[in-house]
């Protein structure tokens, strides 16, 4: 290939507005619109039956040792600190979901005991095994929120 096309197909790439040109979005690089993310971090829907492993796994959201959800009753020891989800996706827009557990302290204020699932910097001490390192992947926040989306009164 020339290098003028080699030009041009970099200029193509660079400039394609769609969300699967841009794949996966890091989380230095997640944009917050009024405390909203509208776009997904990976360009790919949620799955919203993956989306409800992560939420119920003890080893990565782990959300119910905060929230109440109906939805799960099966599921042990529900937590009370949160506000219970049955309803989120009556209460909150996808965007504003995706925003809250991308990085809660935007939207809820730095004094929230609520992890930022897709930050790099979470706490003042982690681990040195979980420095650098986001509590959630871009996929699993995406599938999260597709989760928190069917809870609905």
């Amino acid at each position: 290939m020339s290098l003028k096309s080699n030009i041009l197909l970099a200029l193509f790439i660079a400039a394609a507005p769609t969300a699967a040109w841009a794949g996966t979005i890091a989380p230095d690089d997640v944009k917050f619109e009024e405390e909203t993310i509208v776009m997904s971090l990976t360009g790919e829907p949620g799955d919203a039956a993956r989306g409800r492993e992560v939420f119920t796994n003890r080893k990565l959201g782990n959300c119910l040792a905060c929230h109440v959800n109906s939805e799960i009753k099966e599921q042990l020891f529900h937590g009370e600190v949160g506000p219970p989800l049955d309803g989120a996706a009556d209460r909150w827009e996808e965007a504003e979901l995706r925003a809250i557990v991308v990085n809660s302290k935007v939207v809820l204020g730095d004094e929230t005991i609520m992890p930022s699932f897709y930050r790099v910097k979470n706490g003042a001490r982690p681990a040195e095994k979980f420095e650098g390192k986001t509590i959630l992947s871009a996929q699993d926040v995406e599938d999260v929120v597709a989760y928190l989306g069917t809870l609905k009164e």
